[in-house]
């Protein structure tokens, strides 16, 4: 009896010894992993400042800017993780095992993300737009505010904020509006039948003349395109800088408008002439 009391008393030890060293060691990678959390929050958040200011200083496409930054932010974050979990005892090779099998079935139902990111890759290094342009894609247009890992941000004309997935920005139909330095700015203007054709071209030539906004190369282009029902039509092509096709196009109307009728020049509207015998 005294023999297996001294063996139950040996064995409670044991467990009490066992259980003080466990609770120790937890709590000691507790409080260790503890002290990297907050570490680790500020070394990435320092580099991540060290980054913006360093492609800030060499004056990095703006383009690059957000998509490196966003990039950087997410693989520092991960890395982080990993780090906790290894500090806690958990073994990373197992970790990283479940996490690239969770990775592929991930991948699979997240399929169309990926096909985002890739997009964004492929938008980066082929540069079909910048931050500051003008573009029209998947049916939407506006300025580009910013171009994420997944997707990019566009600004409209009215001020909306549209949200484009990169995947289909990279291989859908886009037009870039800014690509260019100078753009065509075309008309329709029309005069009645009788009115002077001469006088209705010089008066549009002066009028172009007199405004600096229009380039002299290449040559502005005015030429009668077309005899309608009521009117007789003219074609005017000049070209601008681009940031200017919209000031200039309203402000021509106008003066043609204005101008046309100071020279006694008629802008005719659809009419029918009906005699009756």
């Amino acid at each position: 009896m005294k023999d297996l009391s001294n063996l139950s008393n040996l064995s409670m030890d044991t467990l009490v010894s066992s259980l003080t060293q466990l609770l120790v060691s937890l709590g000691s990678k507790l409080l260790m992993a503890a002290i990297v959390f907050f570490v680790g929050r500020w070394l990435i958040n320092r580099i991540n400042r060290m980054v913006v200011n360093l492609m800030t200083r060499r004056h990095v496409e703006a383009s690059l800017f957000s998509f490196t930054r966003s990039l950087i932010k997410i693989t520092l974050n991960f890395l982080f993780i990993i780090v906790i979990v290894g500090i806690l005892g958990i073994e990373t090779s197992s970790f990283l095992a479940l996490f690239a099998s969770a990775g592929v079935a991930i991948g699979m139902a997240l399929s169309g993300t990926l096909q985002n990111f890739a997009g964004g890759v492929m938008i980066l290094i082929f540069k079909p737009f910048k931050v500051g342009d003008f573009i029209e894609a998947q049916g939407q247009s506006g300025t580009v505010k910013e171009i994420q890992i997944f997707n990019t941000i566009i600004a409209t004309p009215d001020n909306k904020i549209i949200i484009i997935p990169n995947g289909g920005l990279s291989t859908g139909i886009m037009t870039n509006y800014s690509k260019e330095e100078a753009r065509r700015v075309d008309w329709v203007f029309s005069i009645a039948y009788g009115d002077s054709y001469d006088k209705a071209k010089t008066v549009i030539a002066r009028l172009l003349d007199a405004d600096p906004r229009v380039l002299k190369t290449p040559e502005y282009f005015i030429a009668l395109t077309s005899l309608g029902d009521s009117s007789v039509n003219m074609v005017v092509r000049a070209w601008v800088a681009a940031p200017d096709y919209w000031g200039v196009f309203f402000d021509m109307n106008e003066k043609v408008y204005k101008t046309f009728a100071l020279e006694g020049l008629n802008i005719p509207f659809p009419q029918m002439d009906v005699h009756i015998k």
